[in-house]
């Protein structure tokens, strides 16, 4: 599994030190890549706290604010190196790990976690573990949807590490598994 790294603190405020500057892009997990494109205040989330303005790539520049406080202690991370996307890329290839037989419903809060964890490492296995499935029978409708915001949130990443379009990366994606 991929280590979580970290960046250090550059940008102080007061004196508050806060780790991620207005430009960056960053990872909000589950949502996908964006773009840190102010810091501001915002009374919604307490009086005097900070929020980072995150503009995201694939959802038509939609915002987010994240207290800069939670994104600091962990809700945004840096976006993949190079080397670990092309490990990615590689581990999309190995065989799934053969899980005990468990109900849809508990097998989908395991998936979805899988997703909104820190590391990309996680949604490539839900990736290929729902690719393996597919080809062994139709995707229902709500494993369908986590198959297409898996491959969303591994393209996406992807595509910035790399410095590659997203439809090439999809397409070397999918032909692995074709």
């Amino acid at each position: 599994m991929l280590e979580k790294t970290m960046m250090q603190p550059v940008l102080a405020t007061g004196d508050h030190l806060m780790k991620w500057q207005v430009g960056e892009r960053v990872v909000y997990p589950s949502h996908g890549v964006g773009k840190i494109v102010s810091i501001e205040a915002n009374e919604l989330f307490g009086p005097g706290v900070e929020v980072y303005v995150l503009e995201l790539m694939q959802s038509n520049k939609r915002r987010v604010m994240i207290a800069t406080e939670k994104a600091e202690s962990g809700a945004l991370r840096p976006i993949v190196t190079a080397e670990e996307a092309q490990r990615i890329i590689l581990s999309l290839k190995e065989a799934p790990s053969v899980s005990k037989s468990v109900p849809w419903t508990k097998r989908k809060r395991i998936l979805l976690d899988k997703l909104s964890s820190c590391c990309l490492q996680d949604v490539a296995d839900v990736l290929r573990e729902l690719y393996h499935l597919k080809d062994v029978k139709d995707l229902s409708f709500g494993q369908r949807r986590l198959f297409d915001t898996a491959i969303a949130l591994i393209v996406q990443e992807l595509s910035v590490a790399l410095n590659r379009s997203a439809e090439s990366v999809e397409e070397e994606i999918r032909s692995m598994f074709a």
